[in-house]
């Protein structure tokens, strides 16, 4: 992702509305907002949407956001993926109320509550929001109540704050497995087909992996290059710019 650089944290497809993700917990609903502006200053058919977490749902910037999108009735989205713990806080610790989505009467716009394990219950929720926000009608709050499997992180044991009785309860209503048994039961596809896309997926892995495997390490230049718009190219090149010391250290036998 990015060439390795930052990570899904900073991914970003402008050219197909993807407007980028960050590292900012929470700053994702000013971007958001601001998107939503221009469509309405400039009369496009467009719906801006900010996802966040319930840990970021307690950041003053979501309130602020959720606020200035209400008294301009801007076509925004907001969602909230509550996956029940911030890194390793409950939501019943640092959340006051019983769902999140009851915050948006605050801000005098509807609030719904999806099961975040469905899929066709959050697309459902999602569409009729966003031709909603279309209408002129204004932002709404989409809290969808779904669960983190594994740790915040790498290095992060969930073990230490959640039972495993707790992770089989949630395991039992998975979102993929729930959407092929509604996918077999309303015949959207045959069985066959559902086996060749478990196939390509994984497939599609493999081959990611084995690429990553083959691959050589990247020149030390490398780290300064497409992180800024423009940068100075004697930085590049001079001996006492940051890539030449780093080189210089991979010379030396530091770590890869």
């Amino acid at each position: 992702s990015n060439r390795g650089k930052g990570g899904s944290m900073h991914i970003a497809r402008m050219h197909t509305g993807m407007l980028g993700a960050n590292a900012i917990v929470g700053a994702s609903l000013p971007l958001a907002v601001g998107a939503a502006l221009k469509a309405q200053q400039f009369g496009e058919d467009r719906v801006a949407v900010a996802f966040f977490g319930d840990g970021g749902s307690n950041q003053g910037i979501v309130h602020e956001s959720m606020n200035l999108a209400s008294i301009w009735k801007l076509p925004v989205l907001f969602v909230c993926e509550n996956n029940m713990y911030a890194q390793a806080t409950p939501v019943h610790y640092s959340v006051a109320v019983e769902n999140i989505a009851d915050r948006a009467v605050a801000y005098a716009m509807p609030g719904v509550v999806a099961d975040g394990m469905d899929a066709v219950a959050v697309f459902e929720e999602a569409a009729a929001l966003i031709d909603r926000a279309r209408r002129g009608e204004g932002p709404s709050l989409l809290e969808c109540k779904t669960y983190r499997y594994g740790g915040h992180a790498g290095l992060d044991n969930p073990k230490s704050y959640r039972s495993d009785e707790e992770l089989a309860a949630w395991q039992q209503r998975d979102p993929i497995e729930q959407f092929a048994r509604r996918v077999a039961k309303e015949q959207w596809l045959a069985q066959d087909e559902l086996a060749l896309i478990d196939r390509q997926v994984a497939e599609l892995m493999d081959e990611a992996v084995a690429f990553a495997d083959a691959s050589p390490m990247p020149d030390a230049k490398e780290l300064l290059t497409e992180v800024y718009v423009s940068y100075p190219e004697h930085e590049l090149h001079r001996g006492t710019g940051l890539a030449a010391r780093i080189g210089a250290a991979h010379n030396e036998g530091a770590p890869k």
